[in-house]
């Protein structure tokens, strides 16, 4: 049985910083590209970072720059660390492991990330 469990979200100021972490098992995880997306409320879900399984990387313009993503294939792990992170980037994350051209994605539960003062 596949699982992504998500972890590191919560609370953080404006300027803070989080990192994410989304633990696979049910997989051989260092054949899945991962990926991180968010929706916030009232919005549709988009696309935030990739890191391919040779471990390019790629982002969205919006956190290019604050945010990074990265993997631990022996831990079977993806991360995103966000750095100075602002009001707008307040938004449930989540993350997606892909097989290939996308035949084949798992999805975590989600975490909330909220920025507050």
């Amino acid at each position: 049985q596949v699982q992504l469990v998500e972890s590191g979200g919560g609370l953080v100021q404006p300027g803070g910083s989080l990192r994410l972490s989304c633990a696979a098992s049910g997989i051989i995880f260092n054949l899945y590209t991962g990926e991180w997306y968010r929706q916030a409320p009232g919005k549709q879900r988009e696309f935030v970072a990739t890191i391919t399984t040779g471990g390019s990387t790629n982002y969205a313009g919006s956190v290019k720059g604050r945010f990074t993503i990265s993997r631990d294939n022996a831990k079977n792990t993806v991360y995103l660390q966000m750095n100075s992170l602002k009001f707008e980037d307040t938004a449930v994350y989540y993350c997606n492991l892909v097989l290939g051209d996308g035949a084949l994605r798992y999805w975590g539960q989600g975490t909330q990330v909220t920025v507050s003062s």
